[in-house]
């Protein structure tokens, strides 16, 4: 049960920077769907892979190589989903941060 309210959440979350940032696009309900399912994917298994074999960059740059590793792969996950799109690397980093404070915000409300 805690999944389908997790993905709910991420979801909403996607509308959400679909609203609030120009040039993020979803074709509809089940776009959305996909493509939280492939963002979920994503950051669970190759994420922490890429974020590994990019530790040493991470540590000399203070942790912005982590923030451009999740931002190309939240694009990248863009690319894999028909009807998600995402204009420009800029758009792919505002609404990366969106979707991560949207989807922070959510899931504390739904935890307490």
């Amino acid at each position: 049960m805690k999944l389908f309210v997790r993905l709910a959440i991420n979801v909403f979350a996607l509308f959400v920077v679909e609203y609030l940032v120009p040039g993020f696009h979803l074709a509809g309900l089940w776009t959305a769907v996909v493509a939280a399912i492939v963002i979920g994917v994503v950051n669970t298994f190759i994420r922490p892979i890429v974020q590994l074999i990019a530790l040493p960059i991470s540590i000399l740059t203070f942790g912005i190589a982590a923030i451009i590793i999740n931002v190309l792969l939240f694009w990248g996950a863009s690319m894999l989903v028909p009807g998600f799109t995402i204009d420009g690397f800029l758009t792919a980093l505002v609404a990366s941060l969106v979707l991560s404070l949207v989807s922070w915000f959510m899931h504390r409300l739904a935890s307490d």
